[in-house]
């Protein structure tokens, strides 16, 4: 190999490596430059956990600086806050935004987590009608009835079917009622969310039937259409009625059809002629058979 070539090669390397150790340590020693202030914005923040229904408070809320940007419906005065409802829960150091709080005036409690046009329709049951305990605020449940349908078949029994599907469940507690003797009584109650309607067949469900919820994915929003069944279908295999079995047809005796005798042919008529002969008297007759 060329000795020049070799002598110009190594020259430029050592030269590369001088240049990028002054390079480095000169950025190194380089003042780094001030970071850029972020922008904040002061807006309405929740001091604690509120639950849902909760009228707000002056000591409920604060304001706190919000680095970025501002959500949208975020307030930045308590006094726009405070004396509404709460419609979902907020967590601590959480914006208090519009979405979340009832309309003013409108208080706070169920009925302001009740949308317009809709109803909250309350419902006795136990542990078996409530599926367990597992039917809670923001589930969705279907309800079934059992009875006895007005004028229907009397042999059908007990007929249960399904009114209502993917409801919402919009609250699930205790209702402390008095006993006859004045002692307080634990009552479970659901809070369904339904429209008018809907709310006057339940009225009726509930008074004349039996009410059982069936929970379901909240997700799932599908309607399915049965048409319901009844106590005879479930002892009879789906039938109204069983099938009998057919007994073997009875051997009957055998009697041969009567004989009919073909009607005996008319007579002829005959005919008598009587002739004289002198004292001798002769009879003469045509016209019957074989004449």
């Amino acid at each position: 190999m060329n000795k020049r070539f070799v002598g110009v090669l190594l020259f430029a390397t050592i030269v590369a490596t001088v240049a990028s150790l002054l390079l480095y340590r000169l950025l190194i020693n380089r003042p780094q430059q001030a970071k850029a202030a972020v922008a904040s914005t002061q807006i309405v923040l929740a001091s604690r956990d509120i639950d849902v229904g909760t009228v707000l408070k002056e000591e409920d809320v604060k304001l706190s600086d919000w680095p970025g940007t501002v959500p949208v419906g975020a307030s930045q005065k308590s006094q726009d806050v405070v004396g509404r409802g709460i419609t979902t829960a907020i967590y601590a150091k959480e914006p208090v935004i519009e979405s979340r709080l009832a309309p003013r005036g409108a208080g706070g409690g169920l009925a302001a987590m009740i949308p317009p046009g809709m109803r909250a329709f309350a419902i006795r049951v136990n542990e078996v009608v409530g599926v367990a305990g597992f039917v809670v605020a923001g589930m969705r449940v279907d309800i079934l009835i059992s009875g006895n349908k007005p004028g229907g078949d009397a042999t059908l029994g007990t007929v249960s079917r399904t009114l209502l599907q993917n409801i919402e469940v919009l609250s699930a507690g205790q209702d402390y009622k008095k006993d006859a003797e004045g002692k307080p009584m634990a009552v479970q109650v659901v809070n369904l969310l339904v429209t008018p309607e809907q709310a006057e067949k339940l009225s009726l469900a509930a008074a004349q039937t039996s009410i059982q919820l069936v929970l379901r994915n909240p997700l799932d929003r599908e309607l399915s259409n049965t048409p319901g069944t009844a106590m005879a279908y479930l002892f009879n295999g789906g039938k109204l009625k069983p099938d009998v079995p057919q007994a073997p047809p009875r051997q009957h005796a055998v009697v041969a059809p009567p004989v009919v005798k073909p009607p005996a042919p008319p007579k002829k008529e005959e005919y008598v002629m009587e002739m004289m002969s002198g004292t001798k008297k002769n009879e003469v007759k045509f016209g019957g058979e074989g004449k």
